[in-house]
């Protein structure tokens, strides 16, 4: 029978089996980089160099992303009962209470942030606040704290890390070739498949990312849901966020997966091959799995 544990595994165990696809194809750009340059010292700047920039990235990414938001410390004697709810969950998961920040912004969102669990920021925005009821507004701040409790953070990093680095060894090496080089001693047919791999390479990156971070959502879902106990909630909390039409007023590509919903509002909303590209599962299928799962 299908419960909310099994579905929390699934998306564990397909998490991973992404980033093992994920770590395939940066070692197969090494290869082909390394076969059409013969130069194995530059993909090792490019490494060093994608690494360098993307952790130093995760390492303030708590400062980063609430400068980036425009976010505000939560005073306690302004918000007792978001600091109620965030105190309370956090206990219930064992995890330290993260920093909670506000977002003046009229459109319902929230995100979670910070390099570890000792880190950690919440931020909601003040459409959220008067938005929804405490039942609600707990679905939510459980789901963020999930993100907090599953490292999701580290993950992310990992990602981008891969992504930064396939993109500028890509994009390298196209601009390498325009400056010539005797290749005549190259197999054609393997260089072909080098060159058509270093050009495709980008775009299978990034759609990697993409549905690792949809992933990540469906599990902070469902962990979300054993925490309050209570799927309905987050459920309710979900349509009342994707109903809201105008996107935020600072949405930004760099940190829209960040959010529990997309940050750009309802022209966001797509379908078919389009959903490959989008950083957020479609709110009826989380919903539906929320309360799917919860009444098998």
């Amino acid at each position: 029978m299908a419960t909310l544990y099994t579905h929390k595994d699934e998306n564990i165990a397909k998490t991973w089996v992404l980033m093992t696809l994920f770590f395939s194809v940066v070692i197969a750009i090494g290869w082909a980089v390394s076969y059409y340059l013969e130069s194995p010292g530059i993909l090792l700047f490019a490494v060093i160099f994608a690494v360098a920039m993307n952790i130093t990235s995760y390492w303030f990414s708590d400062k980063i992303v609430v400068s980036m938001a425009g976010a505000h410390e939560a005073a306690d004697t302004e918000y007792p009962d978001l600091h109620n709810v965030v105190e309370n969950l956090a206990i219930t998961a064992g995890l330290p209470k993260p920093k909670i920040f506000i977002i003046n912004d009229s459109a319902p969102n929230a995100f979670a942030t910070g390099r570890d669990a000792k880190h950690a920021v919440v931020a909601v925005t003040s459409g959220l606040m008067g938005m929804l009821n405490r039942t609600e507004l707990e679905g939510v701040v459980a789901h963020e704290l999930s993100h907090i409790g599953n490292r999701d953070m580290l993950l992310s990093t990992v990602a981008v890390v891969l992504v930064g680095f396939v993109t500028l060894v890509s994009d390298f090496v196209l601009r390498m070739s325009f400056h010539g080089g005797d290749r005549d001693n190259k197999n054609p047919i393997i260089a072909l498949v080098a060159v058509a791999f270093i050009v495709l390479s980008p775009i299978v990156a990034s759609l990697m990312q993409l549905a690792i971070s949809r992933k990540r959502e469906f599990l902070a879902d469902a962990s979300g849901a054993l925490l309050t106990r209570y799927p309905e909630g987050l459920a309710s909390a979900l349509q009342k966020i994707s109903a809201y039409q105008a996107p935020m007023k600072r949405a930004n590509n760099a940190t829209a997966h960040l959010f529990i919903s997309n940050p750009f509002g309802a022209k966001a909303k797509t379908s078919g091959l389009a959903k490959l590209f989008m950083t957020h599962p479609p709110v009826e299928e989380r919903v539906a799995a929320l309360l799917g799962e919860h009444r098998a």
